[in-house]
């Protein structure tokens, strides 16, 4: 996949700059809507409401709907609380068509989310996939044609704190591309600028699949292990025990991938090591869910990488392991 010129050329090195950009083309007010408003989802869709778009907010949690309605998003980063008005609905039906659909529902919500979304939906609707693990954009595709969808990582870390607030851990980047060389390349200009105009640090991949694997390859090494022995990022690295599987269940992924043919970074053990290290203090996303009583990922991570050395003849027991100890640990704790 070729990048399109607009991403190569255009570096907006100032706000003002990309905000007028954006007026120019009218990037920054197309329609929006945004699956699933927890800490991510809400921070995306706050920051692309202050750049100017339309953004509507859909969630099943009415707590957090009528919250972000009436008293808006709280937005904590250090030391700094903002207030940010933005739009939330449990209804499809009341929005009407949109721009782009960013989905950020967890993936083992990804086949209900996308149920009834017709009224959403115009000619031109872009999807857009920045969910953890495996098989989301693959589901799109399916249901709406490799054309209309991209998919890509955020490595912003963000937690909700309650109803209408949430917590910025670290700004990162939105990476993103297309799932295949199909893609209208006008879509791809409009959300690199829209991302930009954002605040949300975009840079394309000429390969979406090979971001996904990547940040995969991190989420096998952490997540789980983060969970289940009920520590933040940085203990992995002081324990040898700790250190030692996730080196494994990392080494297991970076397997499979390699005999599927996908191209990913050399090294990628050092580069869990490096992330855990950088997010010391944070509690990894599946840490949250599982100890706040939540169904995890666990299937769409670990679980996956499982699935799919299974069915080429590669043996994952580490993976298997830390997958069979999240869902115990998931039942044991709805009793």
């Amino acid at each position: 996949m070729t990048l399109p010129e607009t991403s190569k050329k255009v570096l907006f090195l100032d706000q003002n700059i990309a905000l007028a950009w954006n007026r120019k083309n009218k990037v920054s007010s197309m329609k929006i809507a945004i699956l699933g408003a927890g800490a991510m989802g809400s921070l995306y869709g706050a920051f692309l409401g202050e750049n100017g778009a339309d953004v509507w907010l859909i969630d099943i949690w009415p707590e957090q709907v009528e919250r972000l309605n009436k008293q808006g998003l709280v937005i904590e980063e250090g030391s700094n609380h903002k207030l940010y008005k933005v739009k939330a609905t449990t209804e499809k039906e009341q929005i009407g068509p949109v721009d782009l659909i960013l989905i950020f529902v967890k993936t083992y919500q990804t086949t209900e989310a996308l149920r009834d979304i017709s009224p959403l939906i115009h000619k031109q609707t872009i999807f857009m996939t920045l969910q953890n693990g495996l098989g989301n954009h693959e589901l799109l595709a399916q249901r709406f044609g490799k054309s209309a969808v991209f998919a890509g990582t955020s490595s912003f870390g963000a937690t909700l704190i309650e109803p209408g607030r949430i917590r910025i851990a670290g700004r990162g980047e939105t990476v993103f591309g297309a799932c295949n060389n199909n893609y209208r390349k006008e879509d791809l200009d409009k959300l690199f600028l829209l991302f930009e105009g954002s605040q949300l640090n975009p840079r394309l991949t000429e390969d979406a699949l090979v971001q996904i694997w990547e940040k995969l390859l991190v989420n096998v090494g952490i997540n789980a292990l983060t969970a289940i022995t009920n520590v933040p990022n940085g203990y992995l690295l002081k324990n040898d025990a700790l250190l030692s599987l996730l080196e494994e269940a990392v080494t297991e992924a970076e397997t499979v991938a390699r005999k599927l043919k996908v191209t990913i970074a050399p090294n990628p053990v050092e580069k869990t090591k490096k992330i855990a290290l950088l997010t010391g203090q944070n509690f990894s996303s599946m840490h949250q869910d599982l100890h706040k009583g939540r169904q995890t990922e666990i299937d769409a991570i670990n679980g996956k990488v499982a699935e799919l050395g299974s069915e080429i003849d590669l043996n994952t027991p580490v993976n298997k392991t830390l997958t069979l100890l999240i869902k115990a640990i998931t039942e044991i704790k709805k009793k």
